[in-house]
């Protein structure tokens, strides 16, 4: 048999189906007496860490009302168009989600007037 280059072989295999290259491995872990997942959970782990995507939704989560509650409650309802009871249930619950899957200023606006009021706030 002729020795087959990498491009030859690579061509060969793109002519296959999924279920023909899923045979076609397990035939060449049996022969070899190897295995094709070490190679792959090798190659996952030295990915670059380029590959992490930044984060564009956040959840506005308030941690504590403070000294300041009202004020807490009033820019509650303003970020979320609650009414009052809804808003101050919210401040109560605390730690609760005012926001949920916000983008990246919306949330950063919501902490920052959260915060002036006195609220104390984490972004997740």
């Amino acid at each position: 048999m002729a020795k087959l280059t990498a491009e030859q072989l690579i061509e060969a295999f793109k002519e296959l189906t999924l279920i023909e290259l899923s045979d076609f491995i397990k035939k060449f872990e049996e022969v070899f007496e190897v295995s094709a997942a070490a190679p792959v959970a090798v190659a996952a782990a030295a990915a670059p860490a380029e590959a992490v995507e930044e984060k564009t939704e956040f959840d506005v989560i308030l941690e504590a009302a403070g000294d300041q509650k009202i004020q807490v409650i009033k820019e509650v309802r303003a970020i979320t168009n609650l009414g009052l009871g809804e808003a101050k249930a919210l401040v109560d619950a605390a730690p609760s989600t005012i926001l949920e899957g916000a983008k990246k200023d919306a949330a950063e606006e919501a902490k920052a007037k959260l915060e002036a009021a006195g609220g104390k706030v984490t972004l997740k």
